[in-house]
């Protein structure tokens, strides 16, 4: 089965939050993204709301439930009380937890997996209970996935943040191999395999060619910039074409 591309609709959300108006509209471009074959929508819903309001949350899963049954929400975030209480209302497809202090601009590391054992068990069988699948960001480390899987998680998610930042052949290259040894870890653990972070339509390519086992890349940043370029509609597909999904 090919990659799919699920949309970060985070920067949009910021985008209107910079003005007391109501556009542009969430929830119609998560539309724009859904009709044009992404397989879901992922948002991350900060403490502080400086992009993604809980009440966006709602309205996208409102979305998703009556048009498009069958397409997944992702909703990422640390699990604090606020955000398993959110997770628990609106019961999405996937969970994706990250180590994330709340003040942070963006994810930029993995979790510390055997220093948060304890709680990620506990975070993730409360998830499981709810009826949920988890999925761990996890830095590019191939001992990462079997560790995931130890506390219970169904799938890791790569951050990929080295692999897009570099640019010269030889880091490209080491960042590459990091990101590939992590997925066919993964693979032998057992787990499902999602990357995001900093991915682009030229890094892709590559990537997907050399982990079959990729079933989800999470993108917003790309996406968005080059919505402004090509329209969002032109953008989704554009990213599938990079994944082989169309």
């Amino acid at each position: 089965m090919p990659c799919k591309l699920s949309v970060n609709v985070n920067a949009i959300a910021y985008l209107r939050n910079r003005r007391h108006v109501p556009w542009p509209s969430v929830v119609d471009l998560c539309r724009v993204a859904l009709d044009n074959g992404s397989v879901g929508i992922t948002v991350h819903p900060r403490p502080d709301e400086r992009h993604i309001r809980r009440t966006d949350v709602a309205d996208i899963n409102r979305l998703l439930r009556a048009d498009y049954p069958g397409r997944e929400f992702n909703i990422e975030g640390y699990p604090d009380e606020r955000f398993l209480s959110l997770c628990e209302a609106e019961k999405p497809e996937q969970v994706t937890l990250v180590p994330d202090d709340p003040t942070q601009g963006t994810s930029d590391h993995g979790w510390d997996i055997v220093a948060n054992r304890d709680l990620l068990t506990a975070v993730i069988a409360r998830l499981h209970k709810g009826g949920m699948r988890v999925s761990l960001f996890v830095d590019p480390d191939p001992a990462a996935p079997a560790l995931a899987k130890s506390v219970g998680a169904d799938r890791v998610e790569i951050y990929t943040g080295p692999y897009g930042g570099a640019f010269s052949p030889a880091d490209v290259e080491r960042e590459f191999a990091k990101v590939v040894a992590t997925g066919r870890a993964a693979e032998v653990a057992g787990l499902g395999l999602n990357a995001g972070h900093d991915l682009t339509r030229d890094n892709l390519p590559a990537l997907v060619k050399a982990l079959p086992n990729l079933q989800e890349v999470s993108i917003g940043h790309a996406v968005i910039a080059d919505a402004m370029m090509f329209g969002l509609g032109e953008t989704v597909r554009k990213f599938r074409t990079a994944i082989g999904d169309l």
